[in-house]
Protein backbone atom coordinates (compact mmCIF):
# COMPACT_ATOMS: atom_id res chain seq x y z
CA UNK A 1 0.00 0.00 0.00
CA UNK A 2 1.18 3.37 -0.83
CA UNK A 3 1.71 5.33 2.08
CA UNK A 4 2.32 8.91 0.63
CA UNK A 5 0.77 12.00 1.34
CA UNK A 6 -2.89 11.58 1.41
CA UNK A 7 -4.63 11.69 -1.97
CA UNK A 8 -7.91 13.95 -3.13
CA UNK A 9 -10.36 11.96 -5.55
CA UNK A 10 -12.70 14.39 -6.30
CA UNK A 11 -16.03 13.32 -8.18
CA UNK A 12 -18.11 15.42 -10.50
CA UNK A 13 -21.59 15.38 -8.73
CA UNK A 14 -22.86 18.20 -11.20
CA UNK A 15 -26.73 17.72 -12.75
CA UNK A 16 -24.73 16.59 -16.17
CA UNK A 17 -22.32 13.94 -14.63
CA UNK A 18 -25.47 12.68 -11.73
CA UNK A 19 -27.40 11.89 -14.98
CA UNK A 20 -24.67 9.56 -16.12
CA UNK A 21 -24.54 7.36 -12.87
CA UNK A 22 -22.20 9.82 -10.65
CA UNK A 23 -23.75 8.86 -7.64
CA UNK A 24 -23.26 4.88 -8.05
CA UNK A 25 -19.62 5.98 -8.96
CA UNK A 26 -19.34 7.52 -5.95
CA UNK A 27 -20.90 5.00 -3.54
CA UNK A 28 -18.74 2.16 -5.26
CA UNK A 29 -15.33 4.47 -4.73
CA UNK A 30 -16.43 4.72 -1.03
CA UNK A 31 -17.11 0.65 -0.32
CA UNK A 32 -13.63 0.32 -3.25
CA UNK A 33 -11.49 2.58 -0.49
CA UNK A 34 -12.32 0.73 2.29
CA UNK A 35 -12.31 -2.70 0.93
CA UNK A 36 -8.73 -2.60 -0.39
CA UNK A 37 -8.11 -0.59 3.35
CA UNK A 38 -7.04 2.58 1.22
CA UNK A 39 -9.41 4.74 3.63
CA UNK A 40 -6.33 6.24 5.80
CA UNK A 41 -5.07 7.62 2.93
CA UNK A 42 -7.60 9.21 0.51
CA UNK A 43 -9.98 11.70 1.34
CA UNK A 44 -13.08 11.64 -1.59
CA UNK A 45 -14.86 14.73 -2.23
CA UNK A 46 -18.00 15.43 -4.49
CA UNK A 47 -17.73 18.50 -6.21
CA UNK A 48 -20.38 20.37 -8.69
CA UNK A 49 -19.87 20.55 -12.09
CA UNK A 50 -16.23 21.24 -13.34
CA UNK A 51 -17.51 21.74 -16.89
CA UNK A 52 -16.67 18.88 -19.05
CA UNK A 53 -20.11 17.49 -19.06
CA UNK A 54 -19.64 15.09 -22.53
CA UNK A 55 -16.88 13.57 -20.77
CA UNK A 56 -18.64 12.53 -17.47
CA UNK A 57 -18.83 10.69 -15.05
CA UNK A 58 -15.65 12.99 -14.79
CA UNK A 59 -13.10 12.03 -11.68
CA UNK A 60 -9.63 13.94 -11.04
CA UNK A 61 -7.17 12.99 -8.76
CA UNK A 62 -4.91 15.10 -6.70
CA UNK A 63 -1.75 16.14 -6.55
CA UNK A 64 -0.92 14.03 -9.45
CA UNK A 65 -3.78 15.96 -11.77
CA UNK A 66 -4.73 13.51 -13.07
CA UNK A 67 -8.10 13.60 -15.05
CA UNK A 68 -10.15 10.35 -15.63
CA UNK A 69 -13.26 10.50 -17.98
CA UNK A 70 -16.49 8.02 -18.65
CA UNK A 71 -15.93 6.38 -15.61
CA UNK A 72 -18.40 2.75 -15.38
CA UNK A 73 -19.02 0.76 -12.39
CA UNK A 74 -16.96 -1.84 -13.14
CA UNK A 75 -13.81 0.24 -13.65
CA UNK A 76 -13.55 1.19 -10.14
CA UNK A 77 -11.45 -1.68 -8.44
CA UNK A 78 -8.73 -1.08 -10.94
CA UNK A 79 -8.99 2.96 -10.61
CA UNK A 80 -8.66 2.58 -6.50
CA UNK A 81 -6.30 -0.22 -6.80
CA UNK A 82 -3.69 0.95 -9.40
CA UNK A 83 -4.38 4.47 -9.35
CA UNK A 84 -4.68 5.30 -5.52
CA UNK A 85 -3.15 2.22 -4.15
CA UNK A 86 0.11 2.36 -6.02
CA UNK A 87 0.46 5.45 -8.03
CA UNK A 88 0.15 3.97 -11.51
CA UNK A 89 -1.57 5.32 -14.59
CA UNK A 90 -5.33 4.11 -15.73
CA UNK A 91 -4.15 5.26 -19.21
CA UNK A 92 -7.65 3.93 -20.80
CA UNK A 93 -9.58 6.09 -19.03
CA UNK A 94 -7.29 9.14 -19.72
CA UNK A 95 -9.01 11.72 -22.29
CA UNK A 96 -7.67 11.98 -25.94
CA UNK A 97 -7.15 14.82 -27.68
CA UNK A 98 -9.74 14.36 -30.78
CA UNK A 99 -7.68 16.10 -32.98
CA UNK A 100 -3.72 14.88 -31.93
CA UNK A 101 -5.23 11.77 -30.63
CA UNK A 102 -2.85 11.90 -27.61
CA UNK A 103 -3.68 10.92 -24.38
CA UNK A 104 -3.73 13.82 -21.59
CA UNK A 105 -1.66 12.88 -18.43
CA UNK A 106 -3.08 15.69 -16.30
CA UNK A 107 -6.21 17.95 -17.09
CA UNK A 108 -3.34 20.53 -17.60
CA UNK A 109 -2.90 19.35 -20.94
CA UNK A 110 -6.27 18.87 -22.09
CA UNK A 111 -7.04 22.06 -24.10
CA UNK A 112 -10.96 22.57 -23.40
CA UNK A 113 -9.31 23.69 -19.38
CA UNK A 114 -5.54 24.94 -20.42
CA UNK A 115 -7.03 27.43 -22.68
CA UNK A 116 -9.67 28.97 -19.80
CA UNK A 117 -9.19 31.57 -18.16
CA UNK A 118 -11.19 30.58 -14.49
CA UNK A 119 -12.82 33.41 -11.94
CA UNK A 120 -16.66 32.66 -11.80
CA UNK A 121 -15.55 29.04 -12.17
CA UNK A 122 -12.52 28.97 -9.85
CA UNK A 123 -14.09 27.15 -7.33
CA UNK A 124 -16.44 24.89 -9.26
CA UNK A 125 -14.98 21.05 -9.45
CA UNK A 126 -12.54 21.53 -6.24
CA UNK A 127 -14.54 22.14 -3.61
CA UNK A 128 -17.71 20.33 -1.79
CA UNK A 129 -20.67 22.68 -2.73
CA UNK A 130 -22.17 21.84 0.25
CA UNK A 131 -19.38 22.94 2.72
CA UNK A 132 -18.65 25.93 3.83
CA UNK A 133 -15.42 25.17 5.22
CA UNK A 134 -14.27 24.13 1.44
CA UNK A 135 -15.47 27.85 0.45
CA UNK A 136 -13.43 29.19 3.24
CA UNK A 137 -10.58 27.33 2.55
CA UNK A 138 -10.59 28.95 -0.97
CA UNK A 139 -10.81 32.27 0.19
CA UNK A 140 -14.56 32.80 0.62
CA UNK A 141 -15.88 35.82 2.46
CA UNK A 142 -12.86 37.45 2.00
CA UNK A 143 -14.30 40.21 -0.37
CA UNK A 144 -17.20 40.24 2.05
CA UNK A 145 -14.99 41.26 5.21
CA UNK A 146 -12.92 43.64 3.30
CA UNK A 147 -16.03 45.14 1.78
CA UNK A 148 -17.47 46.01 5.57
CA UNK A 149 -14.42 48.00 6.52
CA UNK A 150 -15.19 50.05 2.87
CA UNK A 151 -17.30 53.16 2.68
CA UNK A 152 -20.48 52.05 0.26
CA UNK A 153 -19.50 54.54 -2.21
CA UNK A 154 -16.33 53.13 -2.53
CA UNK A 155 -17.80 49.53 -2.85
CA UNK A 156 -19.41 50.99 -6.46
CA UNK A 157 -16.23 52.46 -7.40
CA UNK A 158 -14.44 49.39 -7.09
CA UNK A 159 -16.97 47.57 -9.20
CA UNK A 160 -17.18 50.45 -11.86
CA UNK A 161 -13.19 50.56 -11.70
CA UNK A 162 -13.34 46.97 -12.87
CA UNK A 163 -15.35 47.56 -15.68
CA UNK A 164 -17.83 44.30 -14.86
CA UNK A 165 -20.91 44.49 -17.31
CA UNK A 166 -24.06 42.41 -16.57
CA UNK A 167 -23.54 38.99 -17.52
CA UNK A 168 -27.47 38.21 -18.12
CA UNK A 169 -27.30 39.27 -21.44
CA UNK A 170 -27.79 43.32 -21.76
CA UNK A 171 -24.23 44.01 -21.01
CA UNK A 172 -25.19 47.17 -18.90
CA UNK A 173 -22.25 48.29 -16.51
CA UNK A 174 -22.87 46.68 -12.74
CA UNK A 175 -21.11 49.78 -11.10
CA UNK A 176 -23.69 52.17 -12.95
CA UNK A 177 -26.48 50.09 -11.98
CA UNK A 178 -25.68 49.84 -8.56
CA UNK A 179 -24.68 53.68 -8.26
CA UNK A 180 -28.57 54.26 -9.31
CA UNK A 181 -29.70 52.44 -6.90
CA UNK A 182 -27.98 53.82 -3.98
CA UNK A 183 -29.03 57.15 -5.06
CA UNK A 184 -32.35 56.68 -4.74
CA UNK A 185 -33.91 57.44 -1.44
CA UNK A 186 -36.05 54.73 0.61
CA UNK A 187 -36.44 53.22 3.46
CA UNK A 188 -36.49 49.93 1.81
CA UNK A 189 -34.03 48.37 -0.93
CA UNK A 190 -34.00 44.30 -2.47
CA UNK A 191 -31.27 42.88 -4.69
CA UNK A 192 -32.22 39.98 -6.58
CA UNK A 193 -29.99 37.30 -8.04
CA UNK A 194 -31.70 36.60 -11.37
CA UNK A 195 -31.36 32.55 -11.89
CA UNK A 196 -34.16 31.98 -14.28
CA UNK A 197 -31.86 30.22 -17.09
CA UNK A 198 -34.35 29.64 -20.13
CA UNK A 199 -32.19 29.68 -23.24
CA UNK A 200 -32.06 26.49 -25.02
CA UNK A 201 -28.54 24.74 -24.20
CA UNK A 202 -27.41 27.55 -21.97
CA UNK A 203 -25.93 25.71 -17.82
CA UNK A 204 -23.85 28.41 -16.56
CA UNK A 205 -26.21 29.34 -13.98
CA UNK A 206 -26.62 25.90 -13.31
CA UNK A 207 -23.68 25.23 -13.04
CA UNK A 208 -22.37 28.07 -10.36
CA UNK A 209 -25.21 27.50 -8.25
CA UNK A 210 -24.87 24.05 -7.96
CA UNK A 211 -20.76 24.23 -7.42
CA UNK A 212 -20.11 27.46 -5.93
CA UNK A 213 -23.08 28.69 -4.16
CA UNK A 214 -21.44 30.83 -1.49
CA UNK A 215 -19.87 32.77 -4.26
CA UNK A 216 -23.69 33.71 -5.31
CA UNK A 217 -24.26 34.63 -1.52
CA UNK A 218 -21.12 36.88 -1.25
CA UNK A 219 -21.80 38.72 -4.09
CA UNK A 220 -24.65 39.19 -2.89
CA UNK A 221 -24.32 40.72 0.04
CA UNK A 222 -21.12 43.12 -1.07
CA UNK A 223 -24.15 44.21 -3.14
CA UNK A 224 -26.94 44.60 -1.23
CA UNK A 225 -24.73 46.44 1.63
CA UNK A 226 -22.96 48.85 -0.95
CA UNK A 227 -26.83 50.25 -2.19
CA UNK A 228 -28.44 49.70 1.44
CA UNK A 229 -30.37 46.94 0.65
CA UNK A 230 -31.31 44.43 3.75
CA UNK A 231 -33.75 41.67 1.71
CA UNK A 232 -32.46 39.44 -1.58
CA UNK A 233 -34.50 37.02 -3.75
CA UNK A 234 -32.54 34.21 -5.59
CA UNK A 235 -35.50 34.06 -8.26
CA UNK A 236 -34.03 29.84 -9.47
CA UNK A 237 -36.24 27.96 -12.50
CA UNK A 238 -37.77 24.69 -10.65
CA UNK A 239 -36.07 22.82 -12.75
CA UNK A 240 -32.99 23.13 -11.10
CA UNK A 241 -33.25 20.75 -8.12
CA UNK A 242 -29.56 20.28 -7.32
CA UNK A 243 -28.99 24.12 -7.61
CA UNK A 244 -31.72 25.04 -5.13
CA UNK A 245 -30.90 22.50 -2.86
CA UNK A 246 -26.90 22.99 -2.68
CA UNK A 247 -28.13 26.80 -2.52
CA UNK A 248 -30.46 26.14 0.62
CA UNK A 249 -27.47 24.04 2.16
CA UNK A 250 -25.24 27.12 1.91
CA UNK A 251 -27.37 29.75 3.15
CA UNK A 252 -28.24 28.02 6.21
CA UNK A 253 -24.52 27.15 6.46
CA UNK A 254 -23.95 31.24 6.05
CA UNK A 255 -26.79 32.04 9.25
CA UNK A 256 -24.84 30.14 11.09
CA UNK A 257 -21.67 31.36 10.86
CA UNK A 258 -23.11 34.59 10.68
CA UNK A 259 -22.23 35.86 7.34
CA UNK A 260 -25.59 36.05 6.79
CA UNK A 261 -28.96 37.79 8.75
CA UNK A 262 -28.30 40.12 11.73
CA UNK A 263 -25.32 42.12 12.29
CA UNK A 264 -23.35 40.17 10.34
CA UNK A 265 -20.07 39.68 11.46
CA UNK A 266 -21.00 41.74 14.10
CA UNK A 267 -21.33 45.42 12.18
CA UNK A 268 -24.84 47.12 12.13
CA UNK A 269 -25.78 45.72 8.60
CA UNK A 270 -28.20 42.84 8.64
CA UNK A 271 -29.26 41.13 5.27
CA UNK A 272 -32.08 38.46 4.76
CA UNK A 273 -32.03 36.18 1.89
CA UNK A 274 -34.72 34.38 0.38
CA UNK A 275 -35.37 31.39 -2.71
CA UNK A 276 -38.21 31.98 -4.79
CA UNK A 277 -38.67 29.26 -7.71
CA UNK A 278 -39.67 30.05 -10.53
CA UNK A 279 -42.56 27.97 -12.57
CA UNK A 280 -40.29 27.75 -16.18
CA UNK A 281 -41.69 30.79 -18.24
CA UNK A 282 -38.46 32.47 -20.13
CA UNK A 283 -40.01 35.99 -20.33
CA UNK A 284 -39.28 35.93 -16.09
CA UNK A 285 -35.72 36.37 -17.35
CA UNK A 286 -37.32 39.63 -18.04
CA UNK A 287 -36.06 41.63 -14.51
CA UNK A 288 -39.65 43.61 -14.74
CA UNK A 289 -41.80 40.00 -14.96
CA UNK A 290 -39.73 38.18 -12.67
CA UNK A 291 -40.34 40.73 -9.73
CA UNK A 292 -43.92 40.44 -10.97
CA UNK A 293 -43.80 36.70 -10.30
CA UNK A 294 -42.23 37.51 -6.96
CA UNK A 295 -44.63 40.19 -6.15
CA UNK A 296 -47.34 36.18 -6.59
CA UNK A 297 -48.77 37.97 -10.27
CA UNK A 298 -48.54 37.01 -13.73
CA UNK A 299 -44.84 36.94 -14.98
CA UNK A 300 -45.48 39.80 -17.76
CA UNK A 301 -43.24 42.82 -18.51
CA UNK A 302 -44.25 46.41 -17.57
CA UNK A 303 -42.89 49.39 -19.39
CA UNK A 304 -39.87 51.09 -18.26
CA UNK A 305 -39.23 53.99 -16.87
CA UNK A 306 -39.96 53.89 -14.20
CA UNK A 307 -36.71 51.46 -14.22
CA UNK A 308 -36.22 48.86 -10.94
CA UNK A 309 -33.45 50.80 -9.33
CA UNK A 310 -36.39 53.58 -9.09
CA UNK A 311 -39.46 51.45 -8.13
CA UNK A 312 -38.97 47.92 -8.58
CA UNK A 313 -39.96 44.90 -6.25
CA UNK A 314 -43.07 46.04 -4.46
CA UNK A 315 -42.63 49.72 -5.77
CA UNK A 316 -39.51 50.10 -3.81
CA UNK A 317 -35.55 50.23 -5.47
CA UNK A 318 -34.30 47.32 -6.34
CA UNK A 319 -31.48 45.89 -7.87
CA UNK A 320 -31.12 43.12 -10.19
CA UNK A 321 -27.79 41.05 -11.31
CA UNK A 322 -27.61 37.24 -12.63
CA UNK A 323 -25.87 34.99 -11.27
CA UNK A 324 -22.24 34.86 -13.16
CA UNK A 325 -22.42 39.01 -12.19
CA UNK A 326 -22.75 37.79 -8.81
CA UNK A 327 -20.38 35.53 -8.56
CA UNK A 328 -17.84 37.62 -9.84
CA UNK A 329 -18.46 40.41 -6.99
CA UNK A 330 -16.47 38.46 -4.37
CA UNK A 331 -13.11 38.37 -6.57
CA UNK A 332 -13.35 42.07 -7.60
CA UNK A 333 -13.19 43.25 -3.73
CA UNK A 334 -11.04 40.38 -2.79
CA UNK A 335 -8.20 41.19 -5.31
CA UNK A 336 -9.03 45.01 -6.56
CA UNK A 337 -10.57 46.16 -9.43
CA UNK A 338 -7.15 46.46 -12.06
CA UNK A 339 -6.53 42.56 -11.20
CA UNK A 340 -10.15 42.23 -12.71
CA UNK A 341 -9.91 44.57 -15.68
CA UNK A 342 -6.37 43.01 -16.92
CA UNK A 343 -8.64 40.29 -18.32
CA UNK A 344 -10.81 41.24 -21.57
CA UNK A 345 -11.31 44.55 -23.81
CA UNK A 346 -11.10 48.03 -23.06
CA UNK A 347 -14.93 48.25 -22.95
CA UNK A 348 -15.75 44.24 -22.02
CA UNK A 349 -13.63 43.56 -18.96
CA UNK A 350 -13.13 40.13 -17.33
CA UNK A 351 -14.07 36.53 -18.44
CA UNK A 352 -17.18 34.71 -19.62
CA UNK A 353 -18.65 31.75 -19.18
CA UNK A 354 -20.30 30.07 -21.80
CA UNK A 355 -21.93 26.89 -22.70
CA UNK A 356 -20.25 25.16 -25.61
CA UNK A 357 -22.74 22.72 -27.25
CA UNK A 358 -23.59 21.40 -30.92
CA UNK A 359 -21.38 20.09 -33.44
CA UNK A 360 -18.14 20.04 -31.48
CA UNK A 361 -16.22 17.48 -29.73
CA UNK A 362 -15.66 18.78 -26.33
CA UNK A 363 -18.94 20.36 -25.26
CA UNK A 364 -19.35 22.02 -21.68
CA UNK A 365 -18.71 25.17 -19.54
CA UNK A 366 -16.06 26.96 -20.76
CA UNK A 367 -15.02 30.29 -19.34
CA UNK A 368 -12.67 32.81 -20.87
CA UNK A 369 -11.66 36.45 -21.35
CA UNK A 370 -14.04 38.38 -23.14
CA UNK A 371 -12.11 39.39 -26.32
CA UNK A 372 -10.95 35.53 -27.34
CA UNK A 373 -12.04 35.04 -31.34
CA UNK A 374 -14.60 32.22 -31.70
CA UNK A 375 -12.07 30.41 -33.57
CA UNK A 376 -9.60 29.74 -30.23
CA UNK A 377 -13.07 28.83 -28.50
CA UNK A 378 -14.45 26.53 -31.14
CA UNK A 379 -11.35 24.96 -32.58
CA UNK A 380 -8.80 24.79 -29.36
CA UNK A 381 -11.13 24.98 -25.90
CA UNK A 382 -13.77 22.98 -28.05
CA UNK A 383 -11.85 20.50 -29.73
CA UNK A 384 -12.98 21.09 -33.52
CA UNK A 385 -16.05 19.70 -35.02
CA UNK A 386 -17.65 16.68 -34.85
CA UNK A 387 -16.65 13.92 -37.22
CA UNK A 388 -14.40 15.78 -39.34
CA UNK A 389 -17.41 17.92 -40.75
CA UNK A 390 -16.98 21.58 -42.12
CA UNK A 391 -17.88 24.66 -40.00
CA UNK A 392 -21.13 26.24 -40.81
CA UNK A 393 -22.38 28.42 -37.92
CA UNK A 394 -22.44 29.60 -34.99
CA UNK A 395 -25.08 30.63 -32.81
CA UNK A 396 -24.53 33.05 -29.88
CA UNK A 397 -26.38 34.79 -27.69
CA UNK A 398 -29.32 32.03 -27.26
CA UNK A 399 -32.49 32.23 -29.21
CA UNK A 400 -32.06 36.01 -29.22
CA UNK A 401 -28.80 35.98 -30.84
CA UNK A 402 -27.42 35.53 -34.02
CA UNK A 403 -26.01 32.92 -36.43
CA UNK A 404 -22.17 33.92 -37.82
CA UNK A 405 -20.22 32.47 -40.47
CA UNK A 406 -16.83 30.84 -41.31
CA UNK A 407 -15.91 34.22 -42.31
CA UNK A 408 -16.40 35.27 -39.21
CA UNK A 409 -14.55 33.18 -36.71
CA UNK A 410 -11.66 35.38 -35.96
CA UNK A 411 -14.16 38.11 -34.84
CA UNK A 412 -13.08 38.76 -30.61
CA UNK A 413 -15.90 37.66 -28.69
CA UNK A 414 -17.21 41.11 -26.61
CA UNK A 415 -20.43 42.99 -26.53
CA UNK A 416 -19.84 45.62 -28.81
CA UNK A 417 -18.35 43.13 -31.60
CA UNK A 418 -20.84 40.55 -31.54
CA UNK A 419 -23.52 43.47 -31.89
CA UNK A 420 -22.60 45.11 -34.78
CA UNK A 421 -22.06 41.35 -36.34
CA UNK A 422 -25.67 40.67 -35.81
CA UNK A 423 -25.14 38.72 -32.64
CA UNK A 424 -24.62 39.24 -29.08
CA UNK A 425 -22.70 37.68 -26.36
CA UNK A 426 -26.57 36.93 -24.05
CA UNK A 427 -26.15 35.10 -21.27
CA UNK A 428 -23.58 32.90 -22.97
CA UNK A 429 -24.97 29.94 -25.37
CA UNK A 430 -22.63 29.32 -28.03
CA UNK A 431 -23.95 26.55 -30.55
CA UNK A 432 -21.92 24.88 -32.87
CA UNK A 433 -23.23 23.91 -36.43
CA UNK A 434 -21.88 21.67 -39.38
CA UNK A 435 -22.36 21.49 -42.72
CA UNK A 436 -25.76 18.98 -42.33
CA UNK A 437 -27.35 22.06 -40.32
CA UNK A 438 -29.96 24.18 -42.30
CA UNK A 439 -29.97 27.33 -41.79
CA UNK A 440 -33.53 28.24 -43.01
CA UNK A 441 -34.79 25.23 -40.09
CA UNK A 442 -32.19 26.93 -37.48
CA UNK A 443 -34.14 30.17 -37.72
CA UNK A 444 -37.87 28.43 -37.30
CA UNK A 445 -36.34 26.72 -34.34
CA UNK A 446 -35.14 29.46 -32.34
CA UNK A 447 -38.40 31.63 -33.62
CA UNK A 448 -40.88 28.50 -32.46
CA UNK A 449 -38.74 28.99 -29.27
CA UNK A 450 -39.19 32.85 -28.85
CA UNK A 451 -42.90 32.91 -29.82
CA UNK A 452 -43.95 29.83 -27.90
CA UNK A 453 -42.45 31.77 -24.84
CA UNK A 454 -44.24 35.02 -25.43
CA UNK A 455 -45.94 36.31 -22.48
CA UNK A 456 -48.57 38.12 -25.09
CA UNK A 457 -48.66 41.50 -23.44
CA UNK A 458 -48.22 43.52 -26.33
CA UNK A 459 -49.38 42.65 -29.57
CA UNK A 460 -46.20 42.90 -32.18
CA UNK A 461 -44.35 40.03 -30.23
CA UNK A 462 -47.36 38.10 -29.92
CA UNK A 463 -49.07 38.00 -33.58
CA UNK A 464 -45.45 39.80 -35.64
CA UNK A 465 -43.51 36.50 -34.32
CA UNK A 466 -46.25 33.76 -34.95
CA UNK A 467 -46.39 35.16 -38.56
CA UNK A 468 -42.82 35.03 -38.68
CA UNK A 469 -42.28 31.33 -37.72
CA UNK A 470 -45.65 30.63 -40.05
CA UNK A 471 -43.37 32.04 -43.06
CA UNK A 472 -40.44 30.04 -42.37
CA UNK A 473 -42.71 26.69 -41.95
CA UNK A 474 -43.95 27.36 -45.20
CA UNK A 475 -40.70 27.74 -46.76
CA UNK A 476 -39.57 24.56 -44.92
CA UNK A 477 -42.06 22.80 -46.46
CA UNK A 478 -41.38 24.01 -50.57
CA UNK A 479 -44.15 26.11 -50.10
CA UNK A 480 -42.40 29.30 -50.19
CA UNK A 481 -42.86 32.60 -52.48
CA UNK A 482 -41.24 35.42 -54.37
CA UNK A 483 -42.17 37.88 -51.69
CA UNK A 484 -41.46 35.49 -48.36
CA UNK A 485 -37.67 37.17 -47.44
CA UNK A 486 -39.01 40.92 -47.98
CA UNK A 487 -41.88 40.13 -45.64
CA UNK A 488 -39.46 38.45 -43.16
CA UNK A 489 -37.58 41.70 -43.35
CA UNK A 490 -40.16 44.18 -42.77
CA UNK A 491 -41.74 42.15 -39.99
CA UNK A 492 -38.52 41.14 -38.06
CA UNK A 493 -37.57 45.20 -37.85
CA UNK A 494 -41.28 45.93 -37.27
CA UNK A 495 -40.97 43.18 -34.29
CA UNK A 496 -37.47 44.62 -33.09
CA UNK A 497 -38.48 48.21 -32.96
CA UNK A 498 -42.19 48.04 -31.24
CA UNK A 499 -41.89 45.09 -29.02
CA UNK A 500 -42.21 46.00 -25.43
CA UNK A 501 -39.68 43.99 -23.60
CA UNK A 502 -36.05 42.32 -24.53
CA UNK A 503 -37.59 38.60 -25.92
CA UNK A 504 -39.56 40.75 -28.92
CA UNK A 505 -37.24 43.39 -29.46
CA UNK A 506 -34.41 40.75 -29.93
CA UNK A 507 -36.64 37.36 -31.30
CA UNK A 508 -35.62 38.66 -34.80
CA UNK A 509 -32.16 37.99 -34.35
CA UNK A 510 -31.75 34.51 -35.88
CA UNK A 511 -33.89 35.71 -38.57
CA UNK A 512 -32.24 38.77 -39.43
CA UNK A 513 -28.77 37.37 -39.30
CA UNK A 514 -29.59 34.30 -41.12
CA UNK A 515 -31.03 36.18 -44.32
CA UNK A 516 -27.40 38.31 -43.38
CA UNK A 517 -25.08 35.30 -43.81
CA UNK A 518 -27.12 32.59 -45.32
CA UNK A 519 -29.01 34.51 -47.44
CA UNK A 520 -28.60 31.61 -50.30
CA UNK A 521 -29.88 28.93 -48.19
CA UNK A 522 -33.50 30.61 -48.18
CA UNK A 523 -33.52 31.75 -52.09
CA UNK A 524 -32.46 28.27 -52.60
CA UNK A 525 -35.55 26.82 -50.20
CA UNK A 526 -38.13 29.24 -52.29
CA UNK A 527 -36.86 28.91 -55.80
CA UNK A 528 -34.76 25.25 -56.49
CA UNK A 529 -37.64 23.88 -53.76
CA UNK A 530 -34.23 22.64 -52.57
CA UNK A 531 -32.73 22.14 -48.83
CA UNK A 532 -28.73 21.64 -49.24
CA UNK A 533 -28.61 20.23 -45.39
CA UNK A 534 -30.81 17.72 -46.34
CA UNK A 535 -32.95 18.38 -43.54
CA UNK A 536 -36.38 19.88 -44.40
CA UNK A 537 -37.83 16.60 -45.37
CA UNK A 538 -40.56 17.96 -47.69
CA UNK A 539 -37.77 19.20 -50.15
CA UNK A 540 -35.88 15.63 -50.66
CA UNK A 541 -36.70 13.11 -53.09
CA UNK A 542 -34.54 9.74 -52.99
CA UNK A 543 -33.73 7.83 -56.13
CA UNK A 544 -31.92 4.42 -56.96
CA UNK A 545 -28.91 3.99 -58.96
CA UNK A 546 -29.89 1.13 -60.88
CA UNK A 547 -25.92 0.50 -61.70
CA UNK A 548 -24.84 0.13 -57.76
CA UNK A 549 -28.37 -1.82 -56.65
CA UNK A 550 -27.35 -5.60 -55.52
CA UNK A 551 -31.04 -6.36 -55.93
CA UNK A 552 -30.64 -7.33 -52.21
CA UNK A 553 -34.03 -6.11 -51.38
CA UNK A 554 -33.12 -4.52 -48.07
CA UNK A 555 -34.30 -1.08 -48.98
CA UNK A 556 -37.94 -2.46 -49.75
CA UNK A 557 -37.97 -4.85 -46.51
CA UNK A 558 -37.46 -1.92 -44.18
CA UNK A 559 -39.39 0.41 -46.30
CA UNK A 560 -42.81 1.60 -43.88
CA UNK A 561 -44.55 3.52 -46.70
CA UNK A 562 -44.02 0.25 -48.87
CA UNK A 563 -43.28 2.30 -52.11
CA UNK A 564 -40.20 0.18 -53.03
CA UNK A 565 -40.43 -2.50 -56.06
CA UNK A 566 -38.01 -4.58 -57.44
CA UNK A 567 -36.85 -8.57 -57.24
CA UNK A 568 -33.63 -10.32 -57.81
CA UNK A 569 -33.57 -9.73 -61.54
CA UNK A 570 -33.96 -6.02 -61.81
CA UNK A 571 -33.05 -3.18 -59.75
CA UNK A 572 -35.38 -1.67 -57.01
CA UNK A 573 -37.20 1.45 -57.70
CA UNK A 574 -38.80 4.23 -55.76
CA UNK A 575 -42.20 5.59 -55.90
CA UNK A 576 -41.90 9.70 -55.58
CA UNK A 577 -45.40 10.26 -55.13
CA UNK A 578 -46.08 7.56 -52.20
CA UNK A 579 -42.26 8.08 -50.76
CA UNK A 580 -42.84 9.73 -47.19
CA UNK A 581 -39.26 10.48 -47.22
CA UNK A 582 -37.87 9.10 -43.85
CA UNK A 583 -34.56 7.91 -45.31
CA UNK A 584 -34.97 4.74 -44.33
CA UNK A 585 -33.88 2.67 -47.68
CA UNK A 586 -30.78 5.39 -47.21
CA UNK A 587 -29.98 4.11 -43.84
CA UNK A 588 -31.00 0.77 -45.03
CA UNK A 589 -28.57 0.54 -47.96
CA UNK A 590 -25.03 -0.73 -47.33
CA UNK A 591 -23.66 -0.40 -50.84
CA UNK A 592 -24.68 3.02 -51.58
CA UNK A 593 -27.09 2.74 -54.06
CA UNK A 594 -30.11 5.02 -52.35
CA UNK A 595 -29.41 8.54 -53.22
CA UNK A 596 -30.83 11.78 -51.96
CA UNK A 597 -31.17 14.84 -54.50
Amino acid sequence: MNTEAKKQVFICAGTGCLSSGANKIIDLMNVEIKRQGLSENVELIATGCRGFCEQGPTLVVEPAQRFYRRIQPEDIPELVEKELGQGEKVERLFYVDPLSGEPALSYEDISFFAKQTRIALKNCGFIDPTKLEDYLAHGGYEGLKKALTMAPEAIIEEVKGAGLRGRGGAGFLTGLKWSLCKATPSDKKYVICNADEGDPGAFMDRGLLEGDPHAVIEGMLIGAYAIGADEGYVYCRAEYPLAIKNLQIAMKQAEEAGFLGDNILGTQFSFHLKINAGAGAFVCGEETALMASIEGKRGMPRVRPPFPAQSGLWGKPTNINNVETWSNIPHILKNGAQWYAQYGTEKSKGTKIFALTGKVNNTGLVEVPMGMPLRDIIFDIGGGIKDGKKFKAVQIGGPSGGCLPEDMLDLPVDYDTLTRAGAMVGSGGLVIMDETTCMVDIARFFLNFSQSESCGKCTPCREGNKRMWEILDRITRGEGREEDIEKLETLAYTVKETSLCGLGQNAPNPILATLKYFREEFEEHIHAKKCRAGVCSDLLTYEIDAEKCKKCGLCAKNCPANCISGNKNTPYVIDGERCIRCGSCMDTCKFGAVIRA
